[in-house]
């Protein structure tokens, strides 16, 4: 007999700002519904576990995380949704009081049968997402204890690089309208949220599917022209999106971050073309620069893969030469993880796991250098920071980050100073951390 009594509901989430921001909209329907909200390490009465498959390891994960609930409290159903769920239903549904397996597409409807929930076997609601025209509705008004709002104005990918399960868990690019997002804007800054982090699986592709088709740039202007919120931040573009037009607006924008995450995955020509990247380095070079040569204080992170199929030592030496050569501030280094379904794990010439970590850690401690050395650039100048609503826990100091993305340590301020932008001077400490001496409030 269904259940239909308030629950206490555990929520985990793993994976990308989307899944996130798609939790937290959960989160927030179960709330109106009368549920509550409870830790994952809680007394919960049903467990919702929101997954990720980009990697071996995710898929790891998320069983663990199953596994974890159904020790935690034996009685409690456990919904399992997000990307694992969409490619591995069957798989899923074996695993230890799983009582519903739902798709992507199916994740709106959880809030409004988590109260159902009973023993049994587990239902699947899982469709075939290469079908899915309609964006998601799926869109949180709370990000608790955060001072920045994610806000998913695409999902799906239109791509099929060889080494990527996404556009089979995800589905074809869709995006939310134009006016929405802009009525979304409005609610966000009307709840306090002073930086928005526009936020897909191909966030560049958005409004290709709309009729007109907008862009980024112009849906940055329109909201920088409403003046509701302070700032705007891009989750992530690919190369060929970094247009004449979007470098334009982040040159000339007020409200639009001076911050880019774009991918690069390999620096090597031959690499690209099997991981079905259309660009090559020289393409990859010439926007890098470009983009520091008109924005000189721009962040630029980046996406690199170590140990894709063929990668011998002279492709991954490319890799390398050219990340030392470009003005990026940051990497984001991953080891190449076979997904099964894909062109890439089909391809000869797989690189030992060993072999794979051992590039991993030298593009990471790569990364290390450029991110300290694009701080450094930094100290003694005058910083815009937002500060957040929690502290650095090992010292207790208010933190935020800049426009540019440089976490920084405040070295004064009360409470009253969280969720502001603050004027400081950029300092570094022994470590080489950023702080600020604060001398202005806005």
């Amino acid at each position: 007999m269904p259940v239909e009594a308030p629950r206490r509901v555990a929520v985990a989430t793993l994976g990308c700002k989307v899944n996130q921001c798609e939790s937290a909209a959960m989160a927030d329907r179960l709330k109106q519904l009368g549920h509550t909200v409870v830790g994952f390490d809680a007394e919960a009465d049903v467990f919702i576990i929101n997954t990720c498959t980009v990697t071996a390891r995710t898929d790891f994960q998320s069983r663990q995380l199953i596994r974890r609930a159904a020790r935690r409290n034996p009685g409690a159903p456990v919904i399992v949704t997000g990307c694992y769920a969409q490619v591995a239903p069957d798989l899923l549904k074996g695993l230890p009081n799983v009582r519903l397996v739902a798709g992507n597409v199916e994740k709106e409807l959880i809030p409004g049968l988590v109260g159902t929930l009973n023993g049994g076997p587990a239902d699947v609601l899982v469709r075939d997402i290469g079908q899915a025209r309609q964006f998601s509705g799926l869109s949180p008004d709370r990000f608790p204890g955060r001072t920045r709002a994610f806000l998913k104005i695409q999902d799906g990918c239109n791509a099929r690089c060889s080494y990527c399960i996404v556009p089979k868990a995800r589905g074809p690019s869709r995006s939310m309208p134009e006016g929405h997002v802009l009525e979304r804007v409005t609610s966000l800054a009307a709840a306090g949220y002073r930086e928005i982090v526009l936020t897909g699986i191909h966030l560049g592709a958005w409004g290709q599917d709309l009729s007109p088709s907008p862009d980024i740039p112009s849906l940055v202007r329109r909201i920088g022209d409403a003046g509701q919120i302070g700032r705007i931040r891009l989750s992530s573009i690919e190369p060929l999106e970094v247009t004449d037009e979007l470098i334009a607006c982040l040159r000339d924008s007020t409200v639009l971050c001076r911050h880019l995450h774009i991918p690069l995955q390999s620096g090597d020509d031959r690499i690209l073309a099997a991981m079905g990247r259309h660009y090559d380095r020289e393409f990859f070079r010439e926007r890098i620069e470009r983009l520091v040569s008109e924005i000189p204080d721009l962040a630029i992170g980046v996406d690199v893969m170590a140990g894709f199929p063929g990668e011998g030592d002279r492709e991954f030496d490319n890799t390398m030469a050219l990340l030392r050569e470009l003005p990026v501030a940051y990497l984001h280094v991953f080891p190449y993880s076979e997904r099964s379904g894909t062109t890439a794990s089909g391809m000869p010439g797989k690189v030992e796991e060993s072999v794979r970590a051992a590039r991993a850690a030298l593009l990471r401690d790569l990364g290390l250098a450029k991110r300290g050395a694009f701080v450094k650039r930094f100290a003694g100048s005058k910083q815009v920071v937002l500060v957040e609503e929690s502290r650095d826990r090992k010292t207790g100091r208010l933190k935020g980050f800049t426009g540019n993305y440089i976490p920084v340590h405040l070295q004064s301020g009360s409470r009253s100073t969280m969720n502001r932008f603050v004027d400081v001077v950029i300092e570094l400490d022994d470590t080489g951390t950023a702080t600020g001496r604060v001398c202005h409030e806005h």
